[in-house]
């Protein structure tokens, strides 16, 4: 949990970062591709241990 919201927070700040300043639109490219890589993994993750749940 703590590495999916350092990883969130550094695709944000990359976000802001390259939206501020005029000829670094390359960070935002990262910060979002970042953002989406973490929120995949995160998906796999929670879809992995709900499976693994015994029916009551």
């Amino acid at each position: 949990m703590v590495l999916f919201l350092l990883l969130v927070l550094v695709a944000v700040v990359l976000g802001i970062i390259g939206v501020a300043a005029e000829g670094l639109g390359y960070l935002l490219i990262i910060g979002i591709v970042l953002l989406a890589a973490d929120v995949a993994i995160a998906y796999a993750r929670w879809s992995r241990h709900a499976s693994r749940r015994p029916i009551r």
